[in-house]
């Protein structure tokens, strides 16, 4: 029997049958063995030097591009000037956070981009989902590249053309209400209406970026073993039931992973977008934190109250991060990174 192979230490911990110790040190020896397997950095580098060649290039740039620019976040405690420079610049504490705290501009900026950032998950997050597995349920490959190039190419315009097509077709002169007018009905101009802003600017981001999104989701669908399908089509599931029972079980980690790298990014909607469309609807409905840092600092030349709200909303993205990714852990998923 399993049962009487196996010994049990005096505190109900298993060991193995010649009494080697108790799973803990088991997993420190196993730990141990796969050091030594590894072995010294200095051999380990003369084997994949190549690789590391390789990647040298990335990392350079990410270093120059990403990790050298946060030691400017310092201009946040100065009172910084770029005449002086940021070594003669005066010191200013936390005044600049104080001023931030209380404005009431910066407190609107946050509740249009949360709102937003909402809405898009709600009515923008699933869509990449919903056109991967559609994408993926068309059998013949010609007819699938060819829908698959349809949906990704709006993502290669830029932000001046996406804007200017949904003017061309949503605005007062646009194709839309024209038609209406010659049918006798009023017409309308969706580019200037403040209360459905937060509507258009969804429904762009769906039109420009849904279509790239569903690349993850594909690779994903791709990973699953399609022996589960025909088991269950011998089983008699039908193809929601498939859908349900196997396809979203296999999305699953993938959606968790994007969700929490997208609540990362809950105050950073883009600014392009929200620049363009600002005058047409006015700042209360188009203003976003990266709006107002460009309209608070760069055409003022504070720029120490800007480095002081995008440290800020940086802080603010990574403390989601981590919360959503302790959430995903306490349901079982990996997240972003493995659990110790």
């Amino acid at each position: 029997m399993l049962r009487d192979s196996v010994n049990t230490g005096p505190a109900g911990d298993l060991t193995s049958p010649a009494g080697a110790g108790t799973t803990k040190d088991g997993g420190k020896a196993a730990v141990r063995t796969s050091r030594a397997r590894r072995g010294p950095l200095r051999t380990r580098l003369r084997r994949d030097w190549q690789l590391l060649l390789m990647a040298l290039p990335a990392v350079g740039l990410l270093i120059v591009f990403h990790y050298v620019p946060l030691l400017g976040n310092v201009i946040a405690f100065q009172d910084y000037s770029p005449y002086v420079g940021i070594a003669d610049s005066p010191w200013a504490g936390l005044s600049n956070f104080h001023w931030l705290l209380f404005d009431e501009s910066m407190w609107d900026a946050t509740l249009n981009t949360l709102s937003i950032t909402t809405f898009q998950l709600i009515f923008y997050f699933p869509v990449p989902i919903m056109l991967a597995v559609l994408l993926d349920s068309v059998v013949r490959p010609r007819l699938r590249l060819f829908i698959q190039g349809i949906v990704y190419l709006p993502h290669f315009f830029s932000w001046v053309l996406v804007v200017t097509l949904f003017q061309q077709m949503f605005g007062g002169a646009g194709l839309l209400s024209q038609t209406l007018r010659e049918h006798g009905y009023d017409g309308f101009d969706l580019m200037t209406n403040p209360d459905t802003f937060i509507a258009l600017v969804t429904a762009e981001t769906i039109w420009k970026d849904a279509g790239w999104g569903t690349i993850i989701f594909l690779a994903a669908l791709a990973a699953i073993n399609q022996n589960l399908y025909e088991a269950a089509a011998v089983d008699g599931a039908s193809r929601w039931r498939r859908l349900w029972h196997i396809t979203l079980p296999g999305l699953r980690p993938v959606i968790i992973l994007l969700l929490i790298l997208r609540l990362g990014e809950a105050l950073n909607v883009g600014f392009e977008q929200f620049f363009l469309q600002r005058d047409a609807v006015g700042r209360d409905a188009a203003e976003v934190l990266d709006t107002f840092i460009y309209w608070r600092t760069l055409l003022t030349g504070e720029w120490s109250y800007g480095a002081a709200a995008g440290l800020v909303k940086g802080l603010v993205g990574l403390v989601l991060i981590l919360i959503a990714n302790k959430v995903a852990h306490r349901f079982g998923e990996q997240g972003i990174y493995k659990r110790s």
